[in-house]
């Protein structure tokens, strides 16, 4: 897609059917759409040839892979009380106070963790992984609550090292030694699960007070762990149960 391209997202107060952006993160174990759809979004991509002159032949471009692609848009969260009739403008009945999504966007910024832009239209679907780059926010004059916010982010090309087998053949000269590259195993863009030992006295509760910040997400850590109510009461000292991003 040229250089500052421009997609245009239907305006508020007015949503149409069939759009959506979402943002997720480890592999869509969090994730949540965009409350108001931007007016737009700026898409920019461009090829990174380079030129040279050749003698008798002028100049020559050789083409190479793209740079990679940035996403920009503005938007902002709207402050609705719990139980009220949603606007018009609101695209997405999500859980979420202006509060909870910029914590969270920031939470994923900490943890230097791509996360999945996916944007939805009638004729257009966007997929792709991405950093995220510029995040600001300010809460709204005359709209007590509400926070605008613009958000920048950067495609982002999962890499790992690929392992080299050498090779040792005999030759009549000596020995001849080749090197074979492994393919590269598709990258996991999951989170590593964090993991907590069961110490005494510790419940379920203790550990996501201690460890989570919330005592209130113990039973994320039984769905994680597979825990039935009956294990709850007799956890194991030094067991090793894994903890929710």
């Amino acid at each position: 897609m040229p250089r500052g391209s421009r997609v245009p997202v239907p305006k508020v107060p007015k949503v149409a059917e069939g759009y959506s952006i979402e943002l997720s993160f480890n592999n869509r174990a969090i994730w949540f759409e965009l409350p108001v759809l931007p007016e737009e979004i700026e898409i920019s991509g461009e090829g990174d040839g380079e030129t040279y002159t050749i003698t008798d032949l002028g100049q020559i471009n050789v083409i190479k892979a793209p740079v990679l692609k940035t996403i920009q848009f503005e938007s902002f969260f709207p402050a609705i009380p719990p139980g009220s009739t949603l606007p018009s403008y609101v695209s997405s009945a999500n859980w979420g106070q202006p509060a909870d999504y910029i914590m969270l966007i920031e939470d994923w910024m900490n943890k230097r963790k791509p996360i999945r832009f996916i944007f939805t239209s009638l004729g257009l679907k966007i997929n792709l992984a991405m950093s995220i780059e510029i995040f600001n926010y300010k809460e709204v004059a005359g709209r007590p609550g509400d926070f605008e916010y613009e958000l920048e982010l950067k495609e982002y090309v999962f890499y790992a090292a690929k392992k080299v087998t050498l090779k040792t053949t005999p030759t009549a000269s000596g020995t001849k030694t080749t090197a074979k590259k492994e393919p590269a195993k598709r990258a996991d863009e999951r989170a590593k699960p964090k993991t907590v030992t069961v110490k005494s006295g510790d419940t379920l509760m203790k550990i996501a007070k201690r460890e989570l910040g919330d005592g209130g997400r113990w039973k994320e850590i039984q769905k994680l762990n597979g825990l039935t109510d009956a294990q709850l009461k007799t956890l194991k000292v030094g067991s090793v149960l894994k903890l929710p991003g």
